[in-house]
């Protein structure tokens, strides 16, 4: 079977799954962040090099002050314990978005998280948090922009290679594979560079029920995809 090398996954329905157990939203968002872990674990395992996961949008600003809250202490506690976990499975950790936005403390707690990982040789793991893919590629046209104008850089020099490094993903190859749990046919303003020949898979499993099972079943549909760019194959 062949393997994708790099998975993007947009984690959906932490809330909605534990409205069905009759338990609060952030119930459902601790669980989520438990099977993370898990699911990184698998993931290595069966050989995919990089997974990046859809943490936290810009959008989420707008639910409510308390979800937002409770979110932001949960980041709290999964960025101490990811740089535990960096360590123990040598998992090298990257994070994508804007992180000015958030509080100082997380914001530390996230450069320390890819500060100790960054010669790990593991898994890659890319942690998207205060992200939209508008926004990334916003920020890199003012990079490429002030480069222009400090003379650093031609604007017929500006390729999709050299825009790409102006991204938060440089360096990082672009996903084969996109799975979206919780069955919502969107793609929230994620990685749309990125995506752009990338084969998607969408489940109705909310993400606290998304297991190594579900993961396969999605590389095996991976699989059934006769792959074309540009109309050869892949």
């Amino acid at each position: 079977m062949n393997i994708p090398n790099h998975v993007a996954i947009i984690l959906d329905g932490n809330g909605r799954w534990a409205k069905s157990k009759g338990m609060p939203r952030n119930y459902g968002h601790v669980r989520g962040a438990q099977n993370l872990e898990v699911i990184c674990e698998d993931a290595y395992n069966m050989g995919i090099r990089y997974l990046t996961v859809y943490l936290f949008s810009t959008e989420n600003w707008k639910r409510s002050p308390e979800e937002v809250d409770a979110l932001m202490k949960l980041f709290r506690k999964y960025t101490k314990t990811c740089i535990k976990t960096a360590r123990d499975n040598n998992m090298k950790v990257r994070v994508l978005g804007d992180p000015s936005a958030l509080a100082p403390d997380l914001q530390e707690s996230l450069k320390k998280l890819v500060e100790s990982s960054k010669d790990n040789t593991g898994l890659n793991f890319q942690i998207a948090i205060n992200y939209g893919s508008r926004d990334e590629i916003v920020r890199a046209i003012r990079k490429a922009a002030q480069d222009c104008v400090d003379g650093k850089l031609r604007p017929e020099e500006i390729t999709e290679e050299c825009f790409s490094g102006y991204l938060d993903t440089a360096e990082v190859p672009d996903p084969d594979l996109l799975i979206r749990t919780s069955g919502e046919l969107r793609l929230s303003n994620y990685l749309l560079w990125q995506l752009a020949y990338t084969e998607f898979y969408f489940t109705d499993v909310p993400w606290p029920a998304f297991n190594k099972e579900e993961l396969m079943k999605a590389i095996e549909k991976y699989n059934e995809r006769d792959r074309r760019y540009g109309g050869l194959k892949a």
